[in-house]
């Protein structure tokens, strides 16, 4: 089966994605590091298909996204379990370290799939 992002109706994918009631504070707790780098197509792609709708999505509200340049010198600041050797990558953050990752963007159902996955496990009581 194929999700398509068109307004909230990924949100209703046979009720496997709920709506989740943040508590203050907790939104901010994680955030999804974007990691991609000038002519990745695959980067070009998901910026088509999901950054637009990524912050409205019950995910963006529990991991806000944070894009960085593979070049920048600021993702060697971060405490990676391991370098970022492909793009995209998309590295969950919380409490200052990593928490799960995606490399590479093979479509929208693999992503949306493995981010949910990810932050159920960083947050197990918020399905």
């Amino acid at each position: 089966m194929r999700w398509h992002l068109r307004g909230f109706g990924r949100a209703a994918r046979g009720g496997a994605l709920a709506l989740v009631a943040f508590l203050p504070g907790q939104a901010g707790a994680a955030e999804l590091v974007y990691v991609y780098e000038p002519g990745c197509s695959y980067c070009r792609l998901w910026d088509q298909e999901i950054r637009p709708v990524y912050d409205r999505t019950a995910e963006g509200r529990r991991a806000a996204l944070r894009p960085v340049d593979k070049r920048d010198p600021a993702l060697s600041d971060l405490n990676l379990a391991k370098p970022v050797r492909f793009t995209p990558t998309f590295i969950l953050i919380e409490n200052g370290g990593e928490r799960g990752r995606i490399e590479g963007y093979p479509g929208e159902d693999f992503f949306w799939g493995r981010l949910e996955a990810l932050l159920n496990e960083l947050y197990p009581n918020q399905r």
